[in-house]
């Protein structure tokens, strides 16, 4: 029986230029050519990805900050105002579900950079949109568009970097993730009281597109990867199934799903309790809060290394009891602990993602871009579905409600960890 052509590789000689590196497993007959740490193209790897994760964030979450701002200009209710986002993580859950498909016969570069560039010019027409409803249209457009760049992303690095050096690779790219995060919200914030939200989309679409066009320029070509003729359905969904039977990968999607919705639920409806008397925070103060992205992005590297030193069943565990410290933390009145709750929380959600994220593309045997999807299909379902419902319980009984279910979400995550790394360990 003929191997799937995402599987299949040339047999390569030693190659003569210093920054590849041949390696042969004992299982199978081909070589592969690696990206080694410390080569120039692994840096230029490493820094397109950081780009490509830095873009999807800041496009993506740029609305976060904003959402009082919506609910106050257009007349909708914090649960509706969260639509802005969840319907954009909606649309890109589904997105990557598809992307994996996708970018067997189109390449896993010209899928990422077309993904980044349309959903740039996505931010740029939302910014001129003339209601409530046309900007949500644009905001589900733009989460279909970016689903082409965080499957496919993950799955590059699993096929190029070196196996040995993966955790680290990765790592750099949820950093990449975080300080996206965080400049499309303090931006957003920052020009949104200065000027209005229009001007502050408007930047970010344009920083977007320069990300873009920078992440064309940097990232090397495929070299592990062959594209697929055609489009096979059985193929795709034979993959799938595959990943789901795969013991321990469905416990790592349910703990995406779950970190994911409880990182998401705590800056949506933070703001609204912070704008609110006593606090009365402005626009610039609120996004200033999400500076707390700063940590992650330390957090993210320092799990993907701690991950292939330690174990990353070790380190997973650990980064979902920081997130629920923090969590339960931000029930207290005072400011400060409020921030460092919310900093905790950070740090804790990207120890997890990161971990969660190494451990997929380790544990999935073959076509890691269908695992991959399935992981952020999961995370992204979770933004988008706990994020919404955390407005529900807002408006019943505020912030100790929305609390409460993170939490509760936290628990069920921590109990996914322990027995992934017992099935993991087999």
């Amino acid at each position: 029986m003929s191997r799937p052509a995402e599987q299949q590789a040339p047999t390569l000689e030693t190659p003569s230029r210093p920054e590849l590196r041949v390696i042969t497993s004992e299982s199978k007959a081909e070589a592969r050519q690696f990206l080694t740490r410390g080569t120039p193209a692994y840096k230029r790897a490493s820094f397109a990805l950081f780009l490509s994760g830095f873009a999807t964030f800041s496009l993506l979450y740029c609305v976060q900050p904003l959402m009082p701002v919506f609910s106050q200009d257009f007349g909708v209710t914090p649960a509706e105002s969260s639509l802005s986002l969840s319907l954009s993580t909606g649309f890109l859950a589904f997105a990557i579900f598809c992307a994996a498909a996708v970018s067997e016969g189109m390449g896993r570069k010209s899928l990422m950079f077309a993904s980044l560039l349309g959903a740039a010019v996505c931010t740029l027409a939302c910014s001129v949109a003339p209601n409530w409803q046309v900007l949500l249209i644009f905001r589900a457009l733009e989460g279909f568009l970016l689903g082409g760049v965080p499957a496919v992303a993950m799955a590059y690095l699993a096929e190029e970097i070196d196996p040995r050096g993966l955790g680290a690779s990765m790592g750099l790219y949820i950093a990449g993730n975080a300080f996206g995060g965080m400049a499309g919200r303090v931006v957003t914030g920052t020009l949104a009281e200065f000027f209005s939200w229009r001007p502050a989309l408007a930047a970010i679409g344009l920083l977007g597109l320069a990300t873009a066009i920078g992440f064309l320029f940097l990232l090397p070509p495929s070299r592990n990867f062959l594209p697929r003729k055609g489009f096979q359905a059985s193929f795709h969904v034979k993959a799938w199934l595959g990943h789901v039977r795969n013991p321990a990968l469905p416990l790592l999607f349910a703990i995406g799903f779950l970190a994911m919705g409880s990182f998401v639920t705590v800056y949506n409806y933070a703001g609204f309790r912070l704008v609110a008397a006593p606090y009365n925070l402005s626009q610039t103060e609120l996004g200033l809060i999400f500076t707390a992205y700063l940590f992650g992005i330390v957090a993210s590297w320092a799990a993907g290394r701690l991950g292939d030193r330690l174990g990353h069943f070790v380190v997973m565990p650990i980064g979902v009891l920081i997130a629920a410290t923090g969590t339960a933390i931000t029930l207290a009145s005072s400011l400060f602990l409020i921030i460092t709750g919310i900093v905790l929380l950070t740090i804790g959600f990207f120890v997890t993602h990161s971990v969660a994220s190494a451990l997929v593309g380790r544990l999935a045997r073959d076509t890691k871009g269908h695992a991959s999807s399935l992981y952020l299909l999961a995370y992204y379902l979770g933004s988008s579905i706990a994020g919404s419902i955390g407005g529900y319980f807002w408006l019943v009984d505020g912030w100790s409600a929305v609390v409460s279910f993170i939490l509760a979400m936290l628990a069920a995550c921590l109990v996914a960890a322990v027995v992934a790394a017992r099935l993991g360990a087999r």
